[in-house]
């Protein structure tokens, strides 16, 4: 299996002319403290890439059942592969969070307007994947000037943002937890202009609570898929 990408927290391979994701025990952090807002590598924990593989299949099931698309085809969880369908990704990297309550660089940005636990109803952000300069905000407008998006796709990955989100947030809140906030990767599928869901759906995408304690990926990716 040849490896074509090395990424933060996970390889693209291919073999026999299909491409995979391999799911590493690396994740984001900073200062040896797991982070997924960080951008940069912080720290290995063991298990990781196996919890990552298993929710993402989870969650890439039903969304398959739900008619919505994505790059997922299927997953080897023991061996921490998942085959995807190619896709390229929007400009350099975009990445779209969905906020359900405020937290988080919402309230670093905003905390003159806003308070810890806030009510966002599914507000939706764009931000270029951009390690030196911080992963800026993007608008639309400059969305589509820049050549990164189409006319149209942004709504239609808005749409699809809050739809997936509301799946997730539906199965979370079915076992008492809360999901403040997601963050989402989109693509064209290669040799189509079709929109889809690409990257991992895991607990380090995501911020989840039960009451006032967070849950942290490891432990909610056992909540919800099991060991």
């Amino acid at each position: 299996m040849k490896t074509i990408y090395e990424g933060k927290t996970k390889d693209i391979r291919q073999e026999d002319g299909k491409t995979y994701f391999y799911f590493k025990d690396d994740v984001t952090g900073k200062d040896g403290v797991f982070d997924p807002g960080e951008n940069q590598v912080g720290l290995s924990i063991e298990g990781s890439g196996r919890a990552c593989i298993a929710m993402s299949k989870y969650f890439f099931e039903k969304f398959e059942a739900d008619k919505i698309p994505t790059h997922y085809i299927s997953a080897d969880v023991d061996n921490r592969l998942m085959e995807i369908k190619p896709a390229k990704v929007f400009g350099k990297g975009l990445e779209v969070i969905c906020r359900f309550k405020a937290t988080g660089s919402f309230i670093r940005r905003y905390g003159k307007y806003a308070k810890d636990g806030d009510d966002l109803n599914r507000y939706v952000e764009f931000t270029l994947k951009d390690d030196e300069r911080q992963d800026p905000l993007i608008n639309e407008d400059a969305l589509v000037l820049l050549g990164i998006l189409k006319e149209g796709e942004y709504d239609r990955i808005k749409e699809l943002t809050r739809s997936i989100s509301q799946v997730i947030y539906d199965d979370l809140k079915a076992r008492g937890l809360e999901m403040y906030d997601i963050k989402l990767e989109f693509g064209r599928l290669e040799g189509s202009d079709e929109v889809v869901l690409i990257d991992e759906v895991s607990g380090g995408n995501m911020r989840v609570y039960k009451g006032d304690e967070y849950i942290e990926p490891l432990r909610l990716s056992e909540m919800i898929v099991g060991k």
